[in-house]
Order: structure tokens, then sequence, then C-alpha cells
């Protein structure tokens, strides 16, 4: 018996040490929680207050505290179950009351606020917060039911400003947040709608259905990879949802194509460009924002392998959908391309409409108006039947063969050799502009190197001795000029 009693007072003492212990920690967490919370140190003031109320899960000032930290972090859910956790504990405590009262006022549940607004009333009866709280509600419950008539007679400019006066009293109500997104989706204002809809997000959890949402509106701006990184946030929250699946798999091989578009007209692959660009408008028959890019992409990519008449088909498609500065100049240099200077002129002028400071657009107008100028004169890549990409190799092959033909020992006295006289000079001239990297420069921006009246022809310049260039050519130059 003496054993056994002993053995008891043993049992006692260690757990009123353990106790002791217990509580020293949670005396020390909640401490720490405080001065991390003073600092603004919100998520480490929140790890000590988890801490403490595992420590001790009937005190109901921890769970206030920690609370208040989840109000700070903008987590108004986690703050509200604390705070019912308070009042289940202590019903009595009206600041936690007053404060459960204005999150749920802030959520728009009027009713639960008001219950809570006059329960604190009721028990100090001056407390100006909970009667000013109080007094915002039946207005705030009179705006949401004419918001609901003007969203179902259309008129959705004014729902818009209704739904933004009750959003200031009641900023975490992820329902009217979507009601205002629902209105600007209506107005094809897709970028308000997608920043609502994220707010919403971010105030419920597992949203599955508003990052489908988002994904759809940032696809219909035609921000694809955005729209694949929202419905990849939907498949992580549930990798079943058929929707969201089933967009994904669309989308993905949208992404995919635009991307190969992009890498290839960096790469200057101006087939694999075209390849991708054309896969997509497959791909996307409807969503003209999408088109919009493989048109873009088209416009350009067509231009640049030489196939101006395909550029401009593909530019103007681009244009009907919308109608920006740097289209305009894709245009423009694909109408240049074409040798078209007056449309090329025109849609130059465009851009400059719609941005008065855009370089590219200035540059592009006066190397248009040189073109047509110089057009009027000679065009060395006509002389030499090149296209205007052609590598100097090209040229000089060009040259051999425009030389060879048009020479003047290969014609008799008269009217044909003195036509191919002066052939035999433009292609020499030809030769010298193309095959120079400077003076094709500036023939490409529409400046004739060879032009006396430019102020900057090239003097000493002798079209006949050009073809000694070749080494053991048969013609002897014998001109006999009359």
């Amino acid at each position: 018996m003496y054993h056994c009693g002993l053995l008891l007072v043993l049992l006692d003492l260690s757990l009123d040490v353990v106790g002791s212990v217990s509580q020293l920690e949670i005396d020390r967490h909640l401490e720490l929680g405080r001065e991390f919370l003073a600092k603004g140190q919100l998520q480490d003031a929140l790890s000590h207050y988890h801490a403490a109320v595992e420590g001790d899960p009937n005190n109901y000032l921890t769970y206030y505290k920690r609370g208040t930290v989840y109000l700070a972090l903008g987590k108004a859910k986690f703050a509200l179950l604390d705070l019912d956790k308070v009042l289940e504990l202590k019903p009595d405590f009206t600041s936690a009351r007053l404060q459960r009262g204005n999150i749920l006022l802030k959520q728009a549940q009027f009713d639960k606020a008001e219950a809570d607004f006059r329960d604190v009333l009721a028990v100090e009866p001056q407390n100006l917060d909970a009667y000013n709280a109080l007094y915002k509600i039946s207005p705030a419950r009179e705006d949401v039911s004419v918001m609901i008539r003007m969203m179902r007679n259309g008129d959705y400019v004014a729902a818009v400003h209704q739904i933004s006066k009750i959003i200031e009293i009641c900023p975490w109500s992820a329902e009217l947040r979507q009601n205002r997104a629902t209105c600007y989706e209506a107005l094809e204002d897709y970028v308000s709608a997608i920043s609502d809809i994220r707010f919403a997000t971010k105030l419920q959890s597992d949203d599955t259905e508003g990052f489908l949402k988002l994904a759809h509106l940032h696809y219909r701006l035609g921000q694809v990879e955005e729209s694949l990184k929202e419905i990849r946030e939907c498949l992580k929250l549930d990798p079943e949802h058929s929707k969201c699946f089933s967009f994904y798999k669309r989308i993905k091989q949208i992404a995919k194509k635009l991307t190969e578009a992009e890498s290839s007209e960096s790469k200057r692959d101006y087939i694999k460009c075209i390849s991708s660009a054309q896969a997509v408008l497959k791909l996307e028959p409807h969503e003209t924002s999408v088109r919009f890019i493989a048109h873009q992409f088209l416009c350009k990519c067509y231009t640049s392998n030489s196939e101006p008449n395909q550029a401009i088909k593909h530019c103007q498609e681009a244009l009907k959908i919308r109608k920006e500065a740097a289209v305009f100049c894709d245009s423009a240099e694909a109408y240049l391309a074409a040798e078209m200077f007056d449309d090329a002129i025109r849609d130059f002028k465009e851009a400059l409409e719609i941005d008065m400071s855009l370089q590219r657009a200035k540059q592009g107008l006066h190397k248009a108006q040189q073109r047509q100028k110089l057009s009027e004169s000679r065009d060395y890549y006509k002389i030499l039947d090149v296209p205007r990409t052609a590598s100097k190799r090209d040229i000089i092959k060009a040259y051999r063969k425009a030389a060879q033909k048009w020479h003047p020992d290969n014609f008799q006295e008269g009217e044909e050799k003195k036509r191919a006289e002066k052939r035999f000079i433009d292609i020499a001239a030809a030769k010298e502009v193309l095959t120079d990297d400077e003076k094709r420069a500036k023939f490409d921006q529409g400046e004739d190197p060879l032009d006396p009246e430019s102020g900057k022809h090239q003097q000493g310049f002798n079209p006949f001795q050009e073809f000694h260039h070749f080494h053991g050519s048969p013609f002897q130059f014998k001109f006999h000029f009359n």
C-alpha cells in the first residue's frame, strides 16, 4: 500500500511538471506571436499562434489573436472560423462579435451581420461601431435588389456602377465580384472581368469554375499562354474536371503551334513559321483574337519568304480583326515587297495616325516614298531578275547570265546594238550596287547610290570594265559609237 501511494504521488507530480512546461511553451509562443505581429512579420506571428492554439485549444483569446493575424493577411475565411470558435467558447465577448459582424458585412452576408450587430447593441447600446455598421445594411440590401433588376434587364453599364457602389461596403463578396465580371463580359471588357474573377478566386477555396472562367477570358483576348496557366490551376484542384480537361487539351495544341511560329520566325525558318500559323487557323476557326495572332505571323513570314501576295492577304485579315500600328507596318512591308508603293505609303500613314512617334512607321514611310521615286528610274533587282532577298552569290550568277546575254558584241550595228549597250550598262551598274553591302543598303532604303543627283554618285564608274572580272572571258569589247 505504501509503495502504491508513493507511485500515485510521483505520477501527480510528473503531470504537474508536464503541464507547467506546456503552459510555458504556450506563453512563449504567444509572446513571440505578439512581437512578430508588432514588427509586421505576419507569417511568423501566425506560425506561433498556430502552435499556441495546438497547445491549448480551449483558450478563446489565442483564437482571437490568430484571427486578427488572418484578417491582416486578408484571409477572411480563416479569420471567420477563429471568431466562430471564440464566440463558441465565450459568447459574451462583444469585441469578437463586432469583428465577426464586420467580416460578414464585407462578405455581403447581411442577415448574419445584422444579427451580430444587434447582439452587440443589446449588451452595449452606445457602441457606435456596431450602430454605424448596422445603419449600412438596409441600403446595401436595397442596392443589391436594384442590381439584380438591372442585370435581368440587360442594363450592364448601370449594373457595373451599382455593383461598384455595393463593393465599397462589401469588398470581400465573391458573388458581387462574379456578378460584376458577368456584366463586364457582356460589355466585352474582358480585362476588367479577369480582374474581378481573379479576386473572387482568392476569396474562395477550390474555385475550379473561377479558374475555368479565367482561362476562357484570357483565351478570348488571345492570351493563350495565360489561358493555359489558368486552366492548369483548375486541373491542380480537380484533375478529373471534365470541362477544364477538355479545354486544356484544345488550347495546349494551339499554344504549341503559336510558340513554334514565334520561334521559327526568330530563327528565320519562314516555311515552319507559315505551317505552324496555318495550323492555328485550322485548330481555331472562330475566336478572332487567336486567329489575329496567326494572321499576323502569316503576314510577316510570307513577306520574309518573298510571297508578298499571300502576305498581303493575311495582313488584311489581321487588320479586319484589329487595327494596330504594328500590323499596318507589317501590311505596308508586304505591299513594299510587292512593289505596290501607294498602298505601302497609305498603310505607313495609317500606322502614324495611331502612333505619331512610331519610328518604324516614320522610317518605313520614307523608304516607301523613296522606293516609289526610284521605281520611276532603275530597279537593280529587276534588271538582274533577282528577288530583293537574293544572296551575293545569286546576284553574281544572275549578273554573269545577263551580261553574257546582253553583251553588245552579240548584236549587229544599229538600234539593237545601242539597246544592248544601254542594257549592259544597267546590268553592270546593278552588279556594282547589289554586290556592295553599303551601296545595296542605300538602294534598299530608296536611294540610288549611282544617281549623280543624289550627290553620292561614285566617281570613276566604268560599266564596260565590269565584265573583265570574269577570267578567260571570250568577249572582246569593240564598241563603236557614231
